[in-house]
């Protein structure tokens, strides 16, 4: 099939091909520069950073490149508005934000001339994203990894989201090939959204051993957490998750206060740092359900050709005829 064009504010990407935002320290300039140095556009997820770490990595990113480079921020997060500002300011070419939905960004992308990217999983939030002045929406399924907004479909999702919406859609949740992004192209979507998939890169700056358990995942052991932001999260199973699951978690001594509403019953920054830190006992290991698909860490530029042949060579109907009758 034709490779469709995303079009994000006045940037066109050289293919449809976004990487998703990772925190903590995840998704970083190396992966997100990358990323954007093949083609695609690259995300660095701002999430427990310090505003100068964040400031740091945008300027090392635009080192490493002339591609599209963008800032994930949690909503959730306390410091939210502060990183989002200190993003803008150091010119980040677009704000993708999920875990809440604020109406105070799309005011600040328009004073910078920022687009601004919600994820949504619901066409109700969608028509509003869009009403506020989004410039394109991230489309998330239940498939994807991290914080989730819904218990449905990406597909199902989608569709809902495109009859009702005529700005770009960047559909996210599960996919790691080529095959897998084009049929979800030819079901309306602009572009697609890949984070799993990207982590399990030489580029990615996390620990080898953090990179290897996304690497063959059983489908038995991606598992839902409840997470202290009020949201489900989907996870790799270990130590850290079946104790959670058993309430035998010892409770932090410390609290940062770091998020706007925690339930507190662990830290969410502190456990997916130990993870990102290598411990993958005690550390919560984010990921969507593409981890299963997935059989080896390759560079960047790989998966991007994979991906994009991959889209190149898929015999699809034409876009939207699936959607007719």
């Amino acid at each position: 099939m034709q490779l469709p064009k995303l079009k994000i504010g006045n940037m066109i990407a050289k293919y449809p091909v976004v990487q998703g935002g990772m925190a903590i320290r995840i998704s970083t300039a190396p992966l997100a520069a990358a990323v954007a140095e093949a083609g695609g556009v690259g995300t660095i997820a701002g999430t427990g950073m310090s505003l100068e770490e964040l400031a740091a990595e945008i300027r090392q990113a635009r080192k490493l490149t002339r591609g599209i480079v963008g800032v994930n921020i949690l909503f959730a997060a306390k410091n939210f508005a502060q990183l989002v500002t200190t993003s803008l300011r150091e010119k980040a070419d677009f704000i993708v934000s999920g875990a809440g939905f604020s109406r105070d960004m799309f005011a600040w992308g328009r004073e910078f001339k920022t687009p601004i990217i919600p994820i949504v999983s619901s066409a109700r939030l969608a028509r509003l994203a869009e009403k506020m002045g989004a410039a394109a929406l991230v489309v998330e399924g239940v498939e994807a990894g991290g914080h989730l907004g819904t218990d449905q479909p990406l597909k199902r999702i989608l569709k809902e989201i495109r009859e009702t919406v005529k700005i770009p859609l960047i559909a996210a949740g599960g996919i790691a090939t080529g095959d897998e992004a084009a049929e979800i192209l030819s079901l309306g979507a602009d572009g697609v959204q890949l984070a799993t998939r990207f982590l399990a890169s030489h580029e990615c700056t996390a620990p080898q051993n953090y990179k290897e358990a996304h690497v063959g995942v059983n489908p038995e052991d991606i598992v839902l957490i409840e997470s202290p932001v009020g949201l489900p999260g989907k996870a790799i199973r270990n130590s850290f998750s079946e104790r959670l699951a058993r309430d035998q978690l010892v409770e932090e001594k410390k609290c940062d206060t770091c998020l706007k509403k925690c339930s507190r019953r662990f830290c969410i920054f502190a456990a997916l740092n130990r993870a990102q830190q290598g411990d993958l006992e005690n550390g919560l290991i984010f990921s969507g359900e593409s981890a299963v698909k997935i059989r080896e860490i390759l560079p960047v530029g790989e998966i991007m050709r994979n991906l994009v042949e991959g889209i190149e060579n898929f015999a699809a109907p034409a876009r939207g005829m699936q959607n007719q009758g």
